[in-house]
């Protein structure tokens, strides 16, 4: 693995000296250390990972820019997780753009979102869970995205042919929840399983100094329930060997808000969904104040507040999972967000994000700290620390409770 690990990062340090006769490359190759700081809850897993990453990216435009073509491969290679070694294309897009339109085709990416904790509303893509547990990492989504622009906003058509499963460590992947997740046996409510068209629209505008999007989402979850299979548990002892992801067609409907007022920036993403169970709505609000300059300084210290809910609960509900019913694994229920921006404004861009949730029915707190520095023009270097306390073990983050841990990544930029 370690070999297959180094020809991958000697293969991606070559790609910017290949000889090119248009367009322009950029991209990254990224070494990682993850470490934690208590031993493993289960034999299979170990005390510290190492990968390489490289993700470059090719633009071609033409036509005096109204034509643009992107290609972006990624590819990471874990030294003890099988699963989280894997390759993607995350974009490989045409867009035309005309006076009032604009049209992409191919395989892309689109975020939406708004807070700083959670991205409710961010529903085209797929998460790429085994990158990194944040959540920030997505898989590429074959769409056709029709733009049209109006003076009273943007509505974004989407049709979405192809489903994307949701990436989950293995039983030697950390952090990972306690059951082994079963990626070879997949459910699908959709008798058409990955191969279901999705449809979602989106109206976008400006009202003063707030952003506002509205959207509608009909097609397969993104975000699986699971089920247990009577195969996968134990008659002698009712324990359970693994759980199997369930995709099911749903309907979400959301709105995301943002408004700046002074120092003042106002977040808040909301969404209802039916399709799993019954229909739930979650929530994530807040704000972020910025005290620019701090002491006559560059420095900028940004407080955030963010209040989370999820009508789902964030419990197991060991009894009707057992049954062969579909269960959700929801970390927030209602949730409180405290944390802190350091922004350094320097040469070398260096920021420190800080923060703790705390479930405020008694399901303990969750802490982390993200941090970044610049080393001359070509080399970035990033910290990530995130730990658990005080969690239940019916929370479904209690599989993660002896996970506390410290990542670093240097990345070489071209």
């Amino acid at each position: 693995m370690l070999i297959k690990c180094l020809r991958l990062f000697v293969a991606f340090l070559l790609v910017p000296v290949l000889p090119l006769q248009a367009g322009d490359w950029s991209g990254y190759v990224a070494g990682e250390f993850l470490g934690f700081t208590e031993n493993p809850q289960f034999s299979s897993q170990y005390n510290s990972y190492l990968s390489i990453a490289a993700e470059p990216e090719y633009i071609h435009e033409w036509n005096e820019g109204d034509d643009i073509f992107t290609f972006t491969p990624y590819a990471i290679a874990d030294n003890h997780d099988y699963r989280r070694t894997h390759a993607d294309i995350r974009e490989l897009s045409w867009i035309h753009a005309a006076d009032n339109w604009e049209l992409t085709t191919g395989i892309s990416k689109v975020f939406w979102g708004v807070t700083e904790s959670v991205h409710l509303v961010d529903i085209i893509n797929q998460t790429d869970l085994v990158v990194n547990e944040d959540g920030e990492d997505k898989l590429g989504q074959p769409m056709a995205n029709l733009s049209l622009i109006r003076n009273w906003g943007v509505v974004d058509l989407f049709v979405l042919p192809g489903f994307r499963e949701r990436t989950f460590p293995s039983r030697k992947g950390r952090p990972r929840f306690g059951v082994n997740i079963d990626t070879d046996r997949v459910f699908y409510e959709s008798g058409a399983e990955e191969w279901h068209t999705d449809f979602a629209v989106r109206w976008s505008h400006y009202i003063g100094a707030v952003d506002i999007g509205i959207a509608h989402f009909h097609g397969t979850t993104r975000q699986p329930r699971f089920i247990i299979r009577p195969a996968a548990i134990n008659p002698a002892t009712g324990t359970v060997s693994e759980i199997n992801p369930l995709y099911e067609i749903i309907d979400q409907t959301s709105i995301d808000l943002q408004a700046v007022y002074g120092s003042w920036l106002w977040k808040l993403e909301a969404i209802t969904r039916s399709g799993q169970g019954d229909r739930f709505y979650s929530y994530a609000g807040g704000y972020e104040y910025t005290f620019v300059g701090v002491l006559e300084s560059q420095l900028d210290i940004g407080v955030i507040t963010e209040y989370l809910y999820d009508s789902r609960g964030d419990e197991i509900k060991q009894n009707k999972a057992l049954q062969g019913k579909p269960f959700d694994l929801s970390p927030f229920q209602k949730d409180l967000v405290l944390g802190t921006r350091l922004t350094f404004n320097d040469a070398q861009s260096t920021e420190v994000l800080a923060s703790v949730i705390i479930d405020l029915d008694g399901g303990g707190q969750s802490y982390n700290i993200e941090a970044s520095r610049r080393f001359g023009s070509n080399w970035k270097l990033s910290l990530e620390a995130r730990g658990l306390s005080n969690v239940p073990n019916d929370s479904v983050m209690a599989s993660y409770k002896d996970d506390n841990r410290l990542r670093l990544e240097l990345a070489r930029y071209f």
